[in-house]
């Protein structure tokens, strides 16, 4: 049987929860000093949507065969897969500080050791090979769960990508929805200019995909998206979310000197100022 869902949350709650996550973020990379802040800040409502609104899984029985699925590619943002994780319950809050520390269950990138994560990552491209066949197998299966696949846009760039996004379609996976985390942005830069991949959209279809296009910051339409997904039938759906990397911190906000940067003493302090405004203005 499907682990149930949790309680339903309102929006304002999701978008506090949003918030709340970037705060551990930026308090995991500071203190770490190595880690990726764009794209760990830019996706924290796909996070907050995905975790505590969409995704049926038990943190106490993390492995129950009723679970959805959450494959991350693009590992480099799991300090937000970490906090999310964390304050699900799948571990303690305590381990969020020692990320990326030696002999840390948190490492800068995502290990099946670590209770919730479904795929252990490092390089890219490889996360919706694995979604396809998970969601392949839950159909051999016959088990009524769904498999979610992250990747990043950079990703595109990897033919195995393509190769998955060929397969899904062959075998009708209704039951896979893979989200395009769509910054613009990669270590080397923007990628309209390292390798461009418009029209992105257009592409997707002529492989026989349902594809939406959401703002990845507006949890309504994230809902939206995720629910419409479950009525599509006989093909994969792929969500398109335009964000903005580094959300939340002014400084941070669509520049690609962030994909792979930690803040400063001084940057830190004034990041978290940032967010906790954001924070006051949702509880005022």
């Amino acid at each position: 049987m499907p682990c149930d869902p949790l309680p339903p949350k309102s929006i304002k709650e999701l978008q506090i929860i949003a918030h709340e996550l970037r705060l551990d973020v930026l308090e995991m990379l500071y203190n770490a000093g190595s880690g990726h802040s764009a794209g760990s800040l830019g996706t924290a409502e796909i996070f907050a949507t995905l975790y505590f609104s969409e995704l049926k899984n038990d943190s106490k029985k993390p492995d129950d065969s009723g679970r959805d699925r959450f494959i991350l590619s693009n590992g480099h943002i799991c300090p937000l897969l970490y906090a999310t994780l964390a304050k699900r319950g799948f571990f303690p809050l305590e381990e969020l500080s020692k990320l990326r520390k030696i002999d840390s269950l948190l490492q800068g990138h995502p290990d099946r050791k670590i209770p919730g994560v479904e795929t252990t990552g490092g390089s890219l491209g490889q996360g919706l090979s694995i979604a396809v066949g998970i969601a392949l197998a839950v159909k051999v299966d016959k088990t009524n769960t769904r498999t979610y696949c992250m990747t990043s846009d950079g990703e595109l760039n990897e033919g195995q990508t393509w190769e998955a996004v060929m397969l899904a379609a062959k075998y009708n996976l209704d039951n896979l929805l893979w989200i395009v985390d769509r910054n613009n942005i990669q270590i080397g830069g923007f990628t309209h200019e390292i390798m461009p991949l418009e029209h992105l959209r257009e592409k997707l279809e002529s492989f026989n995909w349902y594809v939406l296009e959401v703002d990845g910051h507006d949890i309504m339409e994230i809902q939206s998206a995720f629910s419409m997904a479950k009525r599509i039938l006989q093909r994969p759906t792929a969500i398109i979310a335009h964000t903005t990397p580094g959300k939340g911190v002014d400084f941070m906000e669509n520049d690609p000197a962030w994909h792979g940067k930690t803040p400063s003493k001084e940057e830190y302090y004034e990041a978290k100022a940032q967010i906790k405004k954001l924070l006051k203005e949702l509880y005022a």
